[in-house]
């Protein structure tokens, strides 16, 4: 039976950087056909040059592009691996604030406050929360962590005449729709939402800790009170490495 040598996946008449570019995509593509499973070591540096035919550097290089995106983390002294998401938001029909989700999950978390602003409201920002151009709104970013990693930042835009004194809460311990509520006098109502896949940027980047370049989900949402009024407009920023979006449906 006649044998032929493997060939490599790696195209050698590629000039200068593009050669890290191709190991980057080749232990990409592993980790996302489920070839390389999460918590568990990809191959070592040696390894990858045996595989590849390619210097130590270039592997090198091509690694630390994917540790930069948070696909990849090193551990001195036990090698390189698939980072595990740290936390999962089922989407279901039932709404729940990402606070709300991860406690019905069991999983600990922590609430950072980046700014907690009274401004008065631009075109966009009235016509999505139904107020006047210049009106009071509160503007609210927030970062959660679980397990001292950084899962999201929340950025939102609130309609303080739907619920006055809203400004005067502490978002760092009372949950964001518990508040809404108090404040209010009503229940919440629906949400309107929008998944987008971004890049972070610098800004967000940092909040995230990840790299600007990094992939992130950007949840675009509208939620309204029971009556119909909205209350809360803005945007969550998931990293992609670090959260998924899990969700059960059954056919009737």
């Amino acid at each position: 039976m006649h044998r032929t040598k493997a060939s490599t996946p790696i195209d050698k008449s590629a000039e200068g950087d593009l050669l890290y570019v191709q190991v980057s995509d080749y232990v990409r593509e592993k980790i996302y056909s489920k070839d390389w499973g999460v918590d568990e070591p990809i191959p070592s540096e040696h390894e990858l040059m045996n595989m590849l035919h390619l210097s130590r550097g270039t592997v090198q290089k091509g690694i630390r592009q994917l540790v930069d995106e948070g696909l990849l983390v090193q551990q001195r002294g036990r090698g390189t691996f698939v980072v595990q998401p740290v936390m999962a938001r089922p989407s279901s029909n039932r709404l729940l604030s990402f606070g709300e989700s991860m406690s019905s999950q069991g999983i600990k978390y922590q609430t950072r406050v980046i700014e907690c602003q009274v401004r008065p409201a631009g075109p966009l920002c009235a016509e999505n929360l139904q107020i006047g151009v210049g009106d009071d709104f509160l503007y609210l970013s927030r970062v959660r962590y679980v397990s001292r990693r950084a899962v999201m930042f929340i950025e939102s835009h609130l309609n303080l005449a739907a619920c006055p004194g809203l400004e005067q809460s502490d978002f760092g311990t009372e949950k964001l729709f518990a508040a809404v509520e108090r404040t209010s006098g009503h229940q919440i109502g629906r949400s309107e939402m929008v998944y987008t896949a971004r890049t972070a940027g610098k800004v967000r980047g940092g909040y995230l800790e990840c790299d600007e370049h990094a992939p992130v989900l950007e949840l675009d949402q509208l939620v309204r009170l029971d009556d119909g009024t909205p209350f809360e407009w803005g945007s969550v920023w998931l990293p992609a490495n670090r959260c998924v979006i899990s969700s059960e449906t059954q056919r009737a």
